[in-house]
């Protein structure tokens, strides 16, 4: 396991495309100015030791040396221990709906952009909770299962997309029932399901299987996101809308968000409805109802002891700025012997 300390020095890697182009540059003034000066066969005769691949050689080992500097500035880290260590938190299971109306833009950018926000954000408040993600529409289907590492929540979260199922609808109840598979401890009481939709075109009923949950220890929490008033379903081609969804009728489909769905869904499942507009109240409530909640003890593997390696990257790239500056332009004498660059 490793660790980058500072990633922004990355940036400096820029200077090795700028070297060579410099170097190109560099390369085609000096082989004009010496045509205009005299013939090849004579500049051969008057610089006979010159070689024609340690410049090559010495801007590769420059480059190199370069990438070696900004390696070190980076400060890579190496887990020299794997650790078992005891953490305190709670269950938390997004399921997150990417059906086809959460392409809305009735919520800026969208409603299936606003709630991979809204999602990020809260992961990036959370302490030592785990997190699993589910992804349903017409059917549900497990994204990430439960896990402390945050970098790959946040890593699939940014992949879904409304094109993840083909079925379409709105399947909260086999999102719920899939989130009740994702809790392995049924003694544990701090379970907690947050249901992001729209809350339009459910299927089945949904109250019941919220009180099932609920009787199970599963608290559900729904976050709406959309407008009442509704919006067009957009139509894109290369980001660029070309039309919106219509229904049998021609008439352009207007999707809104149903506030009753989650409301009560919410009601039977001893949970809270949110609203999503704001992304910062959205956050704070979430950690508000995580806070009181009781936490749960849990085992977690992580590395530990990250020692600095940046030492080997800064010897090796002062090791090469010195062989750069001492590497003359002047062919090696035993290697002009074996002609290997065929420059005789």
């Amino acid at each position: 396991m490793y660790l980058l300390e500072e990633k922004i020095y990355f940036w400096l890697l820029l200077v090795i495309p700028a070297v060579v182009v410099l170097f190109i540059g560099l390369l085609l003034w000096k082989r004009n100015a010496q045509r205009r000066f005299a013939n090849p066969d004579m500049l051969k005769k008057l610089s006979p030791n010159k070689s024609l691949f340690k410049p090559f050689l010495k801007v590769f080992i420059f480059c190199l040396a370069i990438a070696c500097l900004v390696i070190a500035l980076v400060n890579p880290k190496m887990g020299t221990k794997l650790e078992t260590v005891k953490r305190e938190g709670v269950d938390i299971v997004f399921a997150i709906d990417v059906s086809k109306s959460m392409l809305a833009e009735d919520i800026a950018p969208n409603r299936i952009e606003k709630a991979k926000q809204l999602v990020t954000q809260i992961i990036n408040n959370l302490g030592s909770d785990r997190v699993g993600i589910i992804a349903y529409a017409g059917s549900a289907f497990p994204q990430l299962p439960i896990t402390t590492d945050y970098s790959a929540a946040k890593l699939f979260l940014n992949q879904m997309s409304t094109d993840m199922l083909s079925s379409q609808g709105t399947a909260i109840r086999q999102a719920i029932e899939l989130a009740k598979t994702y809790y392995n401890d049924e003694e544990q009481t701090n379970r907690v399901l947050f249901i992001i939709s729209d809350g339009e075109d459910h299927e089945g009923d949904v109250a019941s299987i919220a009180e099932e949950a609920n009787e199970e220890g599963i608290r559900i929490f729904t976050i709406g996101v959309g407008d009442v008033n509704g919006g067009p379903i957009p139509l894109k081609r290369n980001e660029i809308v070309q039309s919106y969804k219509k229904d049998q009728n021609g008439e352009t489909v207007i999707t809104r968000l149903v506030e009753e769905t989650l409301k009560s869904i919410a009601s039977e499942a001893n949970g809270e409805y949110i609203n999503g507009d704001s992304t910062a109240e959205v956050t704070e409530k979430v950690s508000d109802v995580l806070n009181k909640m009781d936490k749960k003890e849990f085992e977690a593997k992580q590395f530990a002891d990250f020692r600095d390696q940046f030492q080997w990257f800064l010897g090796a790239g002062l090791l090469l700025l010195f062989i750069d500056i001492f590497l003359l332009d002047r062919k090696t004498s035993w290697i002009k012997k074996l002609n290997l660059f065929n420059e005789n």
